[in-house]
């Protein structure tokens, strides 16, 4: 990935993860708000973690493993988000965005997981073709 589009993912994961941060205050108040608030903190703010992570890989195996960690991260993330929705825990309109940033995330990180698969031939990958 290119320099200036690293940095700029990385800058949008601690964004993502900063404004989780601030709906997890906003739903802990409620017991069932604070269980599935502690889920969406941590998946939440560990796709931006583990992007970091990937970017500092040694080898192009341990970018493909962080990457992979990054993407089922931001799908958990994208699940508890609904789940606070379809439980009226929040309005959808507090969600909206986020869901949309997580849902980039998830697009980002296949295509990147793809690209490597294509460019270097990973047979062990994570993202081998199941069929």
């Amino acid at each position: 990935m290119q320099p200036e589009l690293a940095e700029r993912l990385r800058q949008r994961t601690r964004n993502f993860s900063v404004r989780i941060v601030r709906l997890y205050e906003v739903i802990s108040a409620k017991p069932a708000g604070r269980v599935i608030g502690n889920q969406l903190l941590r998946s939440g703010t560990s796709i931006g973690a583990n992007y970091r992570a990937a970017c500092r890989s040694r080898s192009t195996a341990e970018f493909a493993a962080r990457l992979a960690v990054a993407l089922e991260e931001a799908d958990e993330t994208a699940y508890w988000l609904e789940l606070l929705v379809e439980t009226g825990l929040i309005l959808p309109e507090r969600t909206s965005e986020l869901a949309k940033e997580c849902e980039e995330f998830i697009r980002i990180f296949a295509t990147a997981a793809h690209t490597t698969r294509e460019r270097f031939g990973n047979q062990n990958s994570k993202f081998k073709n199941r069929n």
